[in-house]
């Protein structure tokens, strides 16, 4: 009893020292990249734009054919229980609403971090291990600003604009189920989904998107930061990078929903 107690005990406090961690990570890391422009430091512009291509324009394919997939799902599934009720109309506003307010958020969230926040961490780990950050460190550079900065303004303005490109997606995923299957018409369909839509549906889909981008990078930069030892640490810290971001990525998307959504 004692044994289990005495390692349940290392493993809370682990988890809470690597939660300070993280979090004096996110907190430098904010200060540099938008606070630190105010005060005559300098952003990786290029860097940054360099990071947002392989993030985002990289991952375009990916995430379209899986938010096409998921809208035609999402109308065929949606038709079977609506179509009992005579409801058929409600496929359109349906399948908007729920991938704009969730899954073109959630899903594109997820891409992002099995492409780009496992490459981030096996970048910095890989770094910290051959001893370029030290080198860094030497030189006079800080590894915040010169590797993390930029990784994480990329990924809070990319991974927004990859999820109204995934919200267009989706919902032509669905389209085509109903023209195809449910005999709704194209122009009949585009204006049942815009009755459906409103403002919020959107903006708050684009708020979780760049929490989202925010969380990957951050834990992307952190476990690859803190990674010690050989190649074998590099792959450990690359799995904790994806598998902690997307805990943390539906934590935040239950309590975006819960402020948005119950409250509102």
């Amino acid at each position: 009893m004692s044994s289990v107690l005495r390692s349940l005990g290392g493993s809370t406090r682990d988890l809470v020292a690597d939660t300070g961690a993280l979090w004096r990570l996110a907190t430098a890391a904010f200060t540099r990249a938008f606070v630190g422009p105010f005060r005559g430091e300098r952003v990786r512009a290029q860097a940054a734009l360099t990071q947002a291509v392989r993030a985002g324009v990289d991952s375009l394919p990916l995430v379209a054919l899986i938010c096409f997939l998921v809208g035609m799902i999402m109308a065929l599934q949606s038709a079977y229980q609506l179509r009992q009720l005579g409801a058929m109309d409600l496929v359109a506003g349906l399948v908007a609403v729920s991938m704009t307010r969730e899954l073109a958020p959630l899903l594109t969230a997820i891409v992002v971090t099995g492409r780009f926040g496992s490459a981030i961490a096996a970048e910095l780990g890989t770094m910290r291990v051959s001893q370029e950050i030290d080198a860094l460190q030497v030189m006079g550079l800080n590894p915040v600003s010169f590797l993390v900065v930029p990784r994480l303004i990329a990924l809070i303005v990319t991974v927004p604009c990859l999820v109204v490109f995934a919200d267009v997606i989706g919902i032509v995923g669905g389209q085509a189920v109903a023209m195809a299957a449910l005999g709704l018409g194209p122009d009949r369909y585009v204006a049942l989904t815009l009755d459906s839509l409103v403002l919020q549906d959107i903006y708050t889909g684009l708020l979780k998107a760049a929490a989202f981008g925010a969380i990957i990078g951050l834990v992307g930069c952190h476990e690859g930061l803190k990674t010690t030892g050989g190649a074998e640490e590099v792959g450990r810290s690359t799995t904790s990078a994806v598998v902690r971001s997307i805990v943390l990525i539906i934590a935040a998307d239950l309590f975006a929903t819960a402020l948005f959504y119950v409250r509102g």
